[in-house]
């Protein structure tokens, strides 16, 4: 049987769909019969139309179709877990709900789990969150962590060029959502360090000039680069040397396994589920600055963990990753 791929979006950009085309990419390797639907509706709408749109046009018409959906709708056969849990996140976030989205994700979110034949969840954290919120069967959700294609280190001159580096020690900061994903808590942390390091923000934010302005007002200005969104970031992983990252609800993080994958010692929180395969000591806590700091002034033992992190990326490939999915897909399907 054909699978349909369902996912809202359809961007280069965003953990899901870029996940999504390196799945796909991997199944016309292997002649995987699929098809891909996106939602039809204007761009102009707003987010919780285009859902409600998106539900009605795929499980009104869904007829014998098999769907696995990386969305929010009420009739997948499988779905995968990779936006997270919206009721844990709105809680942790202490969102408003009567927002309208709010309203409209918890709607679905609660028939979708509860529909679905199978749930593929992208971390423990994950599968925990879905249990706790829903009182899901755990026998229904496999837990599958993501996986990327692994890379070896790319030239960075250029880089070092157009910021004027020197033979600093790099610390590194990638994504959107500056918010949730805790830039804030990096410079409060970068502002405790001493020494010759550099702390590189890489990503889009809109409230972008509030950022700099803290950075200015913890005397780090001279520390702190923020790039912007960059088409090039596989330099900045291959230049770093520490990958900071702590965020307040992440459900996995596929830049978690980008920075190891450049030899990166990666540092998050555990709300972030990518966490889960990390040494616990690389967990932030209230040791954080120091663990930091002696990597900083130890180069010796900054470059045996960077060589550790490269090795766990390796267990973490996206062909592994679809061998366990269409593992999946098939046991459903039969």
């Amino acid at each position: 049987m054909k699978v349909t791929f369902l996912r809202l979006k359809k961007s280069k950009f965003g953990g899901a769909e870029v996940y999504l085309s390196r799945l796909l990419s991997e199944l016309e390797k292997r002649d995987f019969e699929f098809e891909v639907k996106h939602c039809s509706a204007p761009k102009f709408l707003s987010s919780w139309i285009k859902t409600i749109w998106f539900n009605l046009e795929v499980c009104l018409f869904k007829g014998k179709k098999f769907y696995f959906s990386l969305d929010r709708i009420t009739c997948p056969d499988i779905y995968r877990a990779g936006d997270g849990v919206h009721k844990v996140f709105i809680k942790l976030e202490n969102k408003s709900l009567f927002n309208p989205l709010h309203i409209v994700y918890l709607f679905i979110e609660k028939r979708m789990f509860k529909n679905a034949k199978k749930i593929v969840a992208i971390s423990n954290m994950v599968k925990r969150d879905i249990i706790n919120a829903y009182k899901i069967d755990p026998e229904k959700i496999e837990v599958i962590y993501n996986g990327i294609p692994l890379k070896e280190k790319v030239s960075f001159d250029d880089i070092k060029k157009e910021f004027n580096l020197k033979n600093e020690k790099i610390l590194l900061y990638v994504g959107s959502g500056f918010k949730r994903k805790g830039v804030k808590e990096a410079l409060d942390i970068v502002s405790k360090l001493q020494g010759d390091f550099k702390f590189f923000v890489v990503g889009k934010e809109k409230n972008l000039k509030w950022y700099k302005d803290y950075a200015k007002s913890l005397g780090v200005e001279n520390k702190v680069i923020f790039t912007g969104p960059r088409i090039d970031v596989d330099k900045f992983y291959s230049m770093a040397d520490i990958f900071l990252f702590p965020t307040k609800y992440e459900p996995f993080g596929n830049v978690i396994l980008e920075a190891l994958n450049f030899e990166n010692v990666v540092f998050t929180t555990d709300m972030c589920g990518g966490g889960e395969i990390l040494p616990k000591d690389w967990i932030i806590d209230e040791k954080i600055v120091h663990k930091i700091q002696e990597l900083l002034d130890n180069s010796e033992k900054l470059e045996n963990l960077k060589k550790q992190a490269k090795e766990i990326s390796k267990n973490y490939s996206i062909e592994k990753n679809v061998e366990k999915t269409l593992k999946v897909i098939n046991e459903t399907l039969n």
